[in-house]
């Protein structure tokens, strides 16, 4: 999606399972507001770019689609997921990046990433991240309105605004032998949890970022209870703010989010 002036490209980063696609609302709202919009569909699903721990080669596959793709500095904005990926994508190639925007997605450092890594190393992520719940998760349907049917009975699923879940649903899966499969392999959602990368912390000491970074927080998010917020708040400074929703408000309230990215974008570029 592109649109011509001076405003920033912004490069879109997608949440662990959640294809770009699900996005859609939010993408339409910056392409109106003068920004071209780029996002890759699909983390982990690359065989060129697999899943391993720090998530170097997803890291690889975010610079090497900014390179190809957009060919100027752009503006950052993940959530989740891409939030992280984001961040080590600034540090280490500062020349692709005019800015940072993170949404429910808080740097993990200190003794909780000290904690992660050792959890790594053991094992035992697989018992303490959603890997376990992503791997027994259900991923054929026999039609897409069952898929719609199916999601809509859930309690997370229903604080999603109708629109999203369309979008998830028309994005999210693949028509496979007669059945309607998740396109987000369960088995990739998994390992990108287990491998939650430890290391960002040393990483940004070692190579401050040169851009302003801000951050959107989800009140009702158990993501940043667990997370902890210290080292994001250091990061955002002033730029740091919170929404109503979980860590998925991207989802839940996407007219309102979209303009908060807006917002913050012109304070980044002030």
């Amino acid at each position: 999606m592109r649109a011509v002036n001076d405003k920033p490209p912004i490069v879109f980063s997608h949440a662990n399972g959640f294809p770009a696609g699900t996005y859609r609302l939010l993408f339409e709202a910056w392409l109106a507001a003068g920004h071209a919009v780029h996002a890759i569909d699909r983390f982990g699903h690359d065989t060129q770019h697999p899943v391993t721990s720090n998530w170097p080669h997803l890291r690889n596959q975010l610079v090497a689609f900014i390179e190809a793709e957009v060919r100027a500095p752009a503006l950052l904005v993940g959530h989740s997921l891409g939030g992280i990926l984001s961040v080590i994508v600034a540090a280490e190639r500062p020349d692709l990046v005019c800015g940072l925007i993170l949404l429910d997605a808080p740097v993990i450092a200190g003794w909780r990433a000290r904690g992660l890594h050792l959890a790594k190393a053991s094992g035992l992520v697989r018992r303490l991240t959603p890997g376990r719940i992503a791997r027994r998760r259900r991923e054929q349907w026999p039609t897409r309105e069952a898929v719609g049917e199916h999601f809509a009975r859930k309690a997370a699923f229903a604080r999603w605004d109708p629109r999203v879940l369309a979008d998830y649903v028309a994005s999210g899966f693949v028509q496979r032998g007669g059945q309607w499969t998740l396109a987000f392999d369960r088995d990739v959602e998994a390992s990108i949890y287990e491998t939650l990368p430890h290391h960002v912390g040393p990483l940004l000491a070692r190579r401050p970022l040169r851009c302003q970074l801000a951050f959107i927080g989800g009140r009702q998010s158990l993501e940043l209870q667990q997370a902890g917020l210290t080292p994001t708040r250091r990061l955002a400074g002033p730029l740091f703010e919170w929404t109503d929703g979980t860590h998925l408000f991207p989802m839940e309230h996407p007219d309102d989010a979209a303009a908060r990215v807006l917002r913050l974008a012109d304070r980044l570029r002030a």
